[in-house]
């Protein structure tokens, strides 16, 4: 099952939750997250969509640092012995189709990097590995847009370098029925592939993250997980590639779909 979140409306940007069937959106009279999914028996079209929304309004973006081999070896890291974890502000958050806008106080070293995320379905406290896929509504494409100038060099540290608004693409829907570990998963700019990957060279699995995390802090209905990014990131190539205004970056991950975003600047 495919949950999507879309305004149908221009000028209010009211917002309304929906299973996407084909080309059809059963409109859902509360957010996936409810107890119960009730049909409001309305069906729109996809063109009548004007404009795609984060599929869910999330408390907490929680992400992973260095979670597949080859880009702790191009970021010249070690491999860490347990998840490395950084929160996002929720503020980031942007949809599918919506603008990355380069901030003006730090536009000229902003790199993408593509991400499966997993998204909470129920609070999850000190839970086994094996029971977390009881806890996870599904999975959506995200984009770790990151400042590396901030991170790197200014900062030092990633709160701010991965926090300014639209640096946290999400979507373009949460798909229930896939399984996570075995997944392809490519980044694309301006149609050149960037990364091309699979969620099975990650060294932490979905279900060792929900796990690990639970364990550290409560993850409540709604929570993001990003799970790292794959090797092939814009900082680490000779010569480095960084996102520019005219710029398409584009997040594919197999089963779920495609999330694209125009690049402005501020």
């Amino acid at each position: 099952m495919r949950y999507v979140r879309v305004s149908l409306d221009e000028r209010e940007e009211k917002d309304v939750y929906g299973i996407l069937e084909g080309d059809s959106i059963q409109i859902i009279k509360a957010s996936p997250l409810s107890n119960t999914i009730e049909l409001s028996g309305k069906q729109v079209s996809l063109n009548d969509v004007k404009k795609f929304l984060p599929p869910v309004e999330p408390p907490n973006i929680v992400a992973l640092g260095l979670n597949y081999k080859e880009h702790a070896e191009e970021s010249r890291m070690e491999l860490p012995p347990a998840p490395v974890i950084f929160l996002k502000a929720t503020s980031a958050i942007t949809g599918h189709l919506s603008p990355i806008v380069l901030p003006k106080e730090a536009p000229d070293f902003v790199d993408y990097e593509a991400e499966l995320v997993i998204v909470i379905k129920k609070r999850a406290k000190n839970i086994r590995k094996e029971d977390a896929s009881r806890y996870i509504l599904g999975y959506t494409c995200g984009n770790d847009v990151s400042a590396r100038d901030c991170q790197m060099k200014i900062d030092k540290q990633w709160a701010r370098a991965k926090s300014f608004d639209s640096f946290a693409p999400i979507g373009p829907w949460i798909e229930t029925d896939i399984k996570p570990d075995n997944l392809n998963i490519y980044s694309r700019l301006n149609g050149v592939i960037m990364q091309d990957a699979n969620t099975s060279d990650m060294i932490f699995s979905v279900a060792d993250i929900v796990s690990y995390l639970s364990r550290q802090m409560t993850l409540l209905p709604g929570t993001l997980i990003m799970t790292g990014t794959p090797s092939g990131v814009g900082f680490a190539r000779s010569p480095a590639v960084f996102l520019r205004e005219g710029d398409t970056i584009e997040v594919e991950i197999e089963g779920i779909g495609i999330l694209k975003n125009p690049v402005i600047k501020e």
